[in-house]
């Protein structure tokens, strides 16, 4: 798609420079006529009958698409949106041949962590708005000056406006090994990361890749997947009853979920061509999962989430045209990659554990430094979105020891 911003290399004041490679101011600029079109399409969107029972058990219920349809094409504002994303510092620069797109905003506090926040599928950097202001000024969000960070945001490659992605091979080792440079161009030698979904995956990767740098690594959800398909009777038996319930989960997620990464994994291009083609169907592809993976489940996921920001999220999608390559690269993290054995960093490493999330630490330890564990009774799968304040707080208390 023809989606625009405006990138400029300009003097010393406002381009952050580098040894080695430009690192370049951009803003968020989307043509008129893109939004025209957009309005256009939803305008004669055409959506299916209703199955019998019209319910979540076979994707999303027609009546409640049409509505959020309805919100989207009359009442949604993009350009609300987009001066939100363009009052934070954005920036794009090329690692490995790929284009990557970043937020990075400075704390006030001059001794403030640098930060490295990665998001996962189907989100986006528009995950994090809702925690850069208590991350970077605590002071003036009640909180502690003292646990200040400069954060650092950057899409995944293939992602929004790092997409679409030029060459294969984007594991998270690749993007671990990606971030750890890109933190290397902005001057950071000592900073910690912190991911959820795929950036569970890819934040202990950069952690393997620069463990002299990273000071601490801080997941939410889980590091490593469980691995249930190979689990004894017995030692299923010998889990505590939460982690019975996640094996349970995981298992009848495999069973029953596991079709959007069998084709977006083996078949994303031919996938892409609706999503591309179709807002609805592109904001349909993405809401399926954010009413899965909230909590609780048995609540439609705009009561749980504001429908502004679900709505951005998936713009980020429709305006990049990157349904495709989001998928290409987000499921070279598949199931099966994230159960191969990893050398373990070292670098302290703790974990959050929300309701939705099945992380089971005995299966974390091995390939990690576990130092925080925290189990909680709420919270989802997009925890930025759905719990700001409790991830916040406990990304302040793990590195208030590692500073």
């Amino acid at each position: 798609m023809n989606t625009k911003a405006t990138q400029t290399s300009e003097s010393s004041e406002t381009t952050e420079t580098t040894d080695t490679a430009a690192i370049t101011p951009f803003r968020i600029d989307i043509p008129q006529e893109q939004l025209d079109d957009l309005r256009r399409r939803l305008d004669h969107a055409r959506l299916p009958a209703p199955l019998p029972g019209d319910d979540w058990t076979t994707g999303l219920p027609t009546g409640w698409l049409r509505e959020l349809v309805d919100y989207w094409r009359t009442e949604y504002d993009w350009r609300s949106a987009e001066a939100e994303l363009n009052s934070y510092p954005q920036f794009t620069t090329e690692i490995d041949g790929q284009n990557i797109y970043f937020l990075h905003v400075r704390s006030p506090e001059p001794d403030a962590l640098p930060l490295l926040l990665t998001h996962g599928w189907p989100g986006s950097v528009v995950e994090f708005l809702d925690i850069i202001g208590p991350l970077t000024d605590p002071r003036a969000h009640g909180g502690a000056p003292a646990d200040a960070f400069h954060l650092v945001i950057p899409a995944l490659p293939g992602f929004g406006f790092s997409g679409p992605v030029t060459e294969s091979g984007w594991t998270r080792e690749k993007i671990g090994g990606a971030w750890a440079e890109l933190m290397r161009r902005l001057g950071y030698d000592r900073y910690g990361v912190q991911g959820g979904d795929i950036g569970a995956a890819v934040s202990p990767e950069v952690a393997r890749h620069a463990p002299d740098r990273v000071v601490g690594v801080h997941v939410n959800g889980a590091t490593e997947i469980p691995p249930v398909s190979s689990l004894s009777d017995e030692q299923i038996a010998d889990l505590t009853a939460a982690e019975q319930d996640r094996v349970r989960r995981i298992q009848a997620f495999m069973r029953e979920e596991f079709g959007y990464i069998a084709i977006q994994s083996t078949r994303p291009q031919a996938l892409g061509y609706a999503l591309v083609d179709s807002p609805v169907g592109q904001l349909a592809w993405i809401m399926d999962k954010f009413r899965e993976w909230t909590f609780p489940r048995s609540v439609d996921p705009d009561k749980i989430i504001d429908r502004d920001r679900l709505l951005t999220n998936a713009m980020l999608y429709w305006l990049t045209g990157t349904a495709a390559s989001a998928a290409y690269v987000g499921y070279a993290q598949s199931p099966a990659n994230w159960g191969a054995p990893r050398p373990n960093s070292g670098v302290p490493t703790g974990v959050i554990v929300f309701a939705h999330d099945v992380g089971i630490r005995r299966y974390s330890e091995a390939a990690n430094t576990i130092t925080h564990w925290v189990e909680v009774d709420r919270g989802g799968h997009f925890a930025a979105l759905e719990e700001p304040e409790l991830l916040t707080g406990d990304v302040r208390t793990f590195f208030r020891g590692l500073r």
